[in-house]
C-alpha cells in the first residue's frame, strides 16, 4: 500500500475523541422531547386564540321602571319623527311667469287664500274675445226668433187666405217652409250660443290658471320661488324652471312615525296607549295613541313603522322633528297620584339566562361580558323583566345568551333596539 493510500484511509477513519462527544449518550431523545414541547405550545396558542375571539351578540340597554329613560308602565321604547299627513308643494296648473308672490316661510294661510300669480295678459286677452263671442251669439239668437216669429205670423195668414180662396195652397206651404227653416236656423244659433258658452268657460279656467290658491289652511314651510322665475307644472328647461311655488303643511294632521324592530313589534297593538317625548322639550311629555302598525317590513333595517296620534298638540311641533315614543300597558291617570319609586332596571325577557340553576344576566363591560347573578322581581312589566339589583338603568344587557358564554368572554355587541 502506498503512502498516499494510507493518508487517505486515516482522514476517513473515525477518532475516538468524536464518538465519545455528548458523554457516549445518543441525542435523538432530547430532540424528540423539544418538539412534543413545540408542539404543545403551538397548540394551546392557537386553543387561545380561538376562544379569545369576540363572540357577536346583540344587546338592549336596561331602562329604568319610570324616571327619565321611560314612564312607569312602558313595555318598549321607540324613535322617530314627527310627520304631517297633509303637506303638498303648491304649484301651477300651467306654465307662466310669476308677477306676484304673496308667501314667506312661517305664514299662516286659509283655503282658497291666494299665493301667487302668473302673467296673465294673453289670457286675459283671450277671456275677452270668449266675452264677446258668447255675446254675439247670443244676439244671433235673438235675431233668429225674431225671424222665426214673422215666419209663424206670415203662415198663419197665409192659411186663413186659402182658406177663403184668395191665395193658392202653394202660398201657403211656402209660408209653412218658411217657419220651418226658421225654427232651423234658431236651433242652429243656439247650438253656437252653447259653443260660445263652453269655450268662455274654457277661457275663464285658463285664466283661473295664473292665481294660485291655497289647497288647505295651514303654514308655509318653503317658499320656492320668486318674482320673474318661470313656474311649470312639469320639469322643464332643467334649473331655469321651477316646478312649485312653495310647500303648505296641516299642522292638524301631524302624528308619529316610528320604527320599531321586527324583534319587538308583536309587543305593539292598535289603540295601545303610549308617551311621546320631544328630543327638543325632554319635560314634555304628550299623550298619545298608536293609529296604526304599517303592515309592510323594512328590510334592510329589520324594522316595521308604526303611526303614533298625538293627543295635544302646540307650537311646539313642527314636522320632521326628532320624538321618543314610550309604549305603555296601561294608559296614564293625570290625576292620579304618583306611583311610588321602584328601584332596580328593567330588561328584555331574552336577556335571562341560566347558569347552574340560578338567573343571570350577562352585562357588557369594555367589550367583556360580566355575568351577574339576579333575582328578577314579579309580576313582569308587559314584556319586560324587573331586575331590583344586579343591573342599573343604560348598562348594555346581552340578549338570548349563547350557553357557550362565560363570565369575561370578549364581546362584539351590536345594537339590537330601534
Amino acid at each position: 500500500m502506498s503512502k498516499i493510500d494510507a493518508n487517505l484511509l486515516n482522514e476517513l477513519r473515525i477518532q475516538h475523541t468524536e464518538r465519545d462527544v455528548g458523554g457516549g449518550r445518543p441525542r435523538w431523545p432530547w430532540l424528540a422531547l423539544g418538539a412534543a414541547v413545540v408542539v404543545a405550545l403551538l397548540g394551546a396558542g392557537g386553543w387561545w386564540l380561538w376562544n379569545s375571539r369576540p363572540v357577536a351578540v346583540q344587546t338592549a340597554a336596561a331602562t329604568a321602571p319610570g324616571g327619565a329613560a321611560g314612564p312607569a308602565g312602558a313595555v318598549l321604547q321607540a324613535t322617530g319623527y314627527v310627520t304631517p299627513r297633509r303637506r303638498a308643494t303648491v304649484s301651477t296648473q300651467i306654465t307662466g311667469t310669476l308677477t306676484q308672490v304673496l308667501i314667506e316661510e312661517g305664514d299662516h294661510v286659509e283655503k282658497g287664500q291666494v299665493l301667487a300669480r302668473l302673467e296673465d295678459s294673453a289670457l286675459r286677452a283671450g277671456l275677452g274675445a270668449a266675452r264677446a263671442n258668447l255675446a254675439s251669439a247670443r244676439a244671433q239668437v235673438v235675431t233668429a226668433q225674431a225671424q222665426l216669429a214673422q215666419a209663424q205670423a206670415d203662415a198663419r195668414r197665409q192659411d186663413e187666405l186659402v182658406a177663403s180662396g184668395m191665395v193658392t195652397k202653394q202660398a201657403a206651404e211656402q209660408a209653412r217652409t218658411a217657419v220651418a227653416t226658421g225654427a232651423a236656423q234658431l236651433d242652429g244659433r243656439r247650438r253656437e250660443a252653447d259653443a260660445a258658452n263652453a269655450a268662455l268657460t274654457q277661457a275663464q279656467v285658463n285664466f283661473d290658471y295664473t292665481v294660485v290658491r291655497a289647497p288647505f289652511t295651514g303654514v308655509v314651510t318653503e317658499k320656492a320661488a320668486q318674482v320673474g322665475e318661470i313656474v311649470s307644472p312639469l320639469s322643464a328647461g332643467g334649473g331655469f324652471t321651477r316646478t312649485g311655488v312653495g310647500t303648505i303643511v296641516d299642522m292638524d294632521s301631524l302624528e308619529i312615525e316610528v320604527d320599531v324592530s321586527e324583534a319587538y313589534i308583536g309587543q305593539v297593538q292598535a289603540a295601545m296607549p303610549a308617551e311621546a317625548v320631544l328630543d327638543a322639550y325632554p319635560d314634555w311629555k304628550i299623550p298619545a295613541h298608536v293609529i296604526a302598525i304599517v303592515p309592510a317590513a323594512d328590510r334592510g333595517k329589520g324594522t316595521v313603522k308604526v303611526r303614533v296620534a298625538l293627543e295635544q298638540k302646540d307650537a311646539r311641533l313642527v314636522p320632521d322633528i326628532g320624538v321618543r315614543v314610550s309604549f305603555l300597558a296601561k294608559k296614564a291617570d293625570a290625576a292620579s297620584a304618583p306611583a311610588p319609586a321602584v328601584r332596580g332596571a328593567l330588561v328584555p325577557a331574552q336577556a335571562l339566562a341560566q347558569r347552574d340553576g340560578h338567573a343571570v344576566v350577562f352585562v357588557v363591560v369594555d367589550g367583556k361580558a360580566r355575568l351577574h347573578a339576579v333575582t328578577p322581581a314579579t309580576p313582569d312589566i308587559g314584556a319586560m323583566k324587573l331586575i331590583p339589583a344586579g343591573v342599573a338603568a343604560g348598562d348594555r344587557v346581552v340578549l338570548s345568551p349563547p350557553a357557550t358564554l362565560e363570565d369575561g368572554a370578549s364581546v362584539k355587541a351590536e345594537d339590537a333596539t330601534h
